[in-house]
């Protein structure tokens, strides 16, 4: 920002502006003691600009309005409290619409943050989709899957990077598939899974062969191995057995996963279509997504899984 002049103002200067727009702020819609409280706790926030400082008083000054309505004394010690704010938000200001109901929500908690003498719950860092593997990493697995030392662990290891990399199935799902689940239906190669996230999988098209003779080799066995259903760790010695080659990471499930569901997002256009739109959380997808009628079977093959002309 610069002046009349084109120079730029000084820090003492720019804060003695923000200072003043505080000082000024006296809304008839305020009491006294309400007014006073907002230039206070906006004040002790010492925002950069005259904007930000406005955005603040507005905030404040309907939290404390709210507070004086239900009977609160206009204080930081009473009003800016975690259980008012959330309060306020969800009812003091349910008249407003969504997006000014978040800006009145982020910038009262950002005053909290600097009046509060409480200590502040400790952020957790947000997990990270973990990075997938290469289509050269994929084929080096399933090239080592097919040097082991018996059919029965061949066939349970190629099924075990197959079903990750080709459907997205890991962890304890894989212990409850048999190669019954495995079936050629509506033109592609489908797994069953059944569990607390029963679904059926259409699996990515250069997956069809190595799991199809993985299938048809344990029949109404277990695709993975083992004797019972409640069996575990079943794919630690697979997965030890396929990171054997120092050239390649260490193989994991997440791994796995996070490559099917990027070659499904290629296949669908997911970038193309967030990058159009600017949305940037998965949430708002799911929003989406959930008033969509469901896709037809063969749809979502000829979508994520290609086509087999092996298929029904």
């Amino acid at each position: 920002m610069t002046d009349a002049q084109g120079t730029a103002p000084s820090r003492a200067e720019a804060a003695e502006t923000v200072a003043a727009a505080i000082r000024a702020y006296a809304p008839s819609s305020l009491s006294a003691e309400a007014a006073g409280f907002a230039r206070a706790a906006v004040a002790q926030a010492a925002p950069g600009t005259p904007a930000r400082a406005r955005a603040l008083l507005y905030a404040v000054s309907r939290l404390a309005r709210f507070g004086e309505s239900v009977g609160l004394e206009p204080a930081a010690e009473t009003l800016l409290r975690p259980a008012v704010i959330e309060r306020f938000i969800l009812t003091g200001a349910r008249t407003l619409a969504p997006a000014t109901r978040r800006t009145l929500a982020t910038n009262l908690r950002a005053l909290l943050r600097t009046t509060q003498a409480d200590p502040q719950p400790t952020p957790l860092p947000r997990e990270r989709a973990k990075p997938p593997y290469s289509e050269a990493e994929i084929a080096a697995y399933l090239r080592l899957a097919a040097t082991q030392s018996t059919a029965a662990r061949r066939m349970r290891a190629t099924a075990l990077v197959a079903l990750g990399a080709g459907a997205g199935i890991v962890a304890s799902e894989l212990r409850g598939l048999r190669g019954s689940d495995v079936i050629r239906r509506s033109g592609g190669l489908l797994v069953e899974v059944s569990g607390r996230r029963a679904r059926v999988v259409p699996v990515l098209a250069r997956f069809h062969e190595p799991l199809g003779a993985a299938a048809g080799f344990a029949g109404e066995g277990w695709l993975i191995g083992g004797g019972a259903a409640d069996r575990r760790n079943l794919t630690d010695a697979l997965g030890r057995a396929l990171s054997s080659d120092a050239a390649l990471p260490r193989l994991e499930g997440g791994r796995l996963r996070a490559t099917w569901l990027c070659e499904c997002a290629r296949a669908v256009g997911l970038k193309a279509l967030m990058d159009a739109a600017g949305i940037r959380c998965s949430q708002r997808l799911g929003d989406l997504v959930a008033d969509l009628p469901e896709a037809p079977e063969p749809e979502a093959i000829a979508l994520l899984g290609g086509s087999d002309e092996g298929g029904a």
